[in-house]
């Protein structure tokens, strides 16, 4: 009898160590929510998950779309599993990416699918249509608990690791950035700068209209950017940043521009608490809706 119990519970130890070792093997899940999952987003960050970042050990495991012909036509294009809901896909994943980068207005209603669940979900960029849009989503994360982060791709370049090693408060900067449009491709150049700057916009002025846009940001403290979007053209992302020791001209390195925003992403999943300050999302939402408004080419706004 004790012999029997000995190899019971040998057997249970056994079991015990394989599920911990299977546990510990298997894949972080992703979860893909998208509008279209046919965009460079959802083609790009699939890609550098299965290649250059695959020893971080994380996996697509599923994707769901608004628009499901042509989200099951991508899914079966590129190997990931299609699930007709996130009520279906929610089973397979740990974390949600909702993406949809060139349809903001899908983001609210697919965050209200989302973010039940309590998983940590990236929004990709542009977070909301409005900052009314963007402060309900928050407000659904923290009514579910679920940790949320957003970002443009340009919080993350070599400009942030020129001002991380000055050390030096950013007085004034000014940014450039081109894309289809302003309402699309705004954000870049504002996210850079916000994210040099921080969240202390105070107010925003416009000139000019697409496709060359200018916005004037006033800071706490006297400090200042100048954002140029220049839509249409061959504008390269780019930065002049000013501490009061001088001004340097960095160019932005857009060959690892997508690599490190998606590093980024996984390094939030794995941290299961937002690593960018929601402050700034609100201010980069804030300062793009008195862009939109006609007044603000005529006088500063506040924000």
């Amino acid at each position: 009898m004790l012999q029997s119990r000995r190899s019971f519970l040998g057997v249970l130890a056994g079991t015990a160590a394989v599920s911990l070792a299977s546990a510990a093997t298997r894949p972080k899940r992703i979860g893909f929510v998208d509008d279209n999952p046919d965009n460079f987003h959802a083609n790009t960050y699939l890609r550098l998950i299965r290649t250059d970042l695959k020893e971080r050990g994380f996996d697509v495991a599923g994707v769901t779309a608004l628009q499901k012909d042509a989200g099951r036509r991508w899914a079966a294009k590129n190997g990931v599993p299609w699930f007709d809901s996130v009520e279906e896909l929610n089973d397979r994943v740990d974390y949600y990416a909702v993406l949809a980068p060139s349809t903001p207005h899908t983001h609210l209603p697919l965050c209200k699918q989302v973010l039940p669940y309590g998983k940590p979900t990236f929004v990709d960029k542009t977070f909301a249509p409005s900052a009314k849009v963007a402060e309900q989503i928050f407000a659904l994360a923290d009514r579910y608990k679920t940790p949320v982060q957003t970002s443009s791709a340009l919080r993350y370049t070599n400009v942030q690791d020129f001002v991380r090693k000055t050390g030096e408060e950013v007085r004034h900067i000014v940014t450039w950035g081109g894309g289809r449009s302003f309402d699309e491709y705004a954000v870049h150049p504002l996210e850079l700068a916000i994210s040099c700057m921080g969240p202390q916009v105070t107010q925003v002025m416009r000139r000019g209209r697409e496709p060359e846009v200018q916005l004037l940001l006033d800071f706490d403290g006297g400090r200042t950017a100048v954002v140029n979007v220049y839509t249409q053209a061959s504008t390269p992302f780019a930065a002049a940043v000013s501490t009061r020791r001088g001004t340097r001209y960095v160019a932005v390195d857009t060959r690892t521009l997508f690599l490190r925003a998606c590093a980024a992403m996984l390094d939030f999943f794995e941290a299961g608490s937002a690593q960018v300050d929601r402050r700034e999302t609100m201010a980069i939402m804030r300062v793009l809706d008195a862009a939109r408004d006609p007044a603000s080419e005529h006088r500063f706004l506040p924000v």
